[in-house]
């Protein structure tokens, strides 16, 4: 697989690792009271404050599993990539939260496995004493994969915008187009952040 393959193959939302599950928090907004056409501000209310945790997570694990280093896995650091899962877990005060960030992990990790059933930064991430995060484990795989690390950070930003686009599909009268003009319009927050 090349590396750009690799890269949008972590950005199609059809990745079957349930994704298609969540709603990155829209559904409860609406519920409360958030009006459809607000929903571009909460995307870049994510990004700016969820996704950018999260997007320096996934950084912090690509660098534990060895980033753009050469096939096989040199420069895997198993400590590292406990040690950036453990401060993700201790910012994500809810326990509800942390359940649905390691199933979305969980699905990661079977791709991974799948994929690369062998490669030290799979087994490291298997390794983990809990399942591992949503972010940790989308770092983990884009560094197999040969993603840079500006590429697992646009991923995982991106990864979040679309997440809320989706589901508003599910969620409210949305116009398919709006949606994905939602995550278009999100660029300029992407790249800030």
């Amino acid at each position: 697989m090349t590396t750009r393959l690799g890269t949008l193959l972590l950005a199609d939302a059809r990745l079957p690792v349930g994704g298609h599950t969540y709603s990155a928090g829209l559904e409860p907004a609406l519920a409360d009271g958030l009006a459809v056409e607000r929903i571009p501000d909460y995307i870049a209310a994510r990004l700016r404050t969820v996704g950018l945790t999260e997007t320096a997570a996934s950084v912090l694990a690509h660098r534990a599993a060895g980033g753009t280093s050469a096939p096989g896995g040199p420069g895997v650091d198993p400590e590292a990539l406990a040690d950036g899962h453990e401060a993700l877990l201790a910012r994500s005060p809810s326990a509800p939260l942390r359940d649905i960030s390691g199933l979305l992990g969980r699905g990661l990790v079977r791709l991974a496995s799948h994929l690369w059933p062998e490669h030290p930064a799979v087994e490291a991430l298997r390794n983990l004493d809990r399942s591992p995060q949503r972010p940790v484990a989308l770092g983990v795989v884009a560094a197999v994969m040969g993603s840079s690390e500006d590429e697992t950070a646009r991923v995982a930003l991106y990864d979040d915008a679309q997440t809320v686009a989706s589901a508003a599909l599910k969620l409210a009268p949305v116009d398919p187009v709006d949606a994905a003009g939602w995550v278009l319009g999100s660029e300029a927050v992407i790249a800030e952040v």
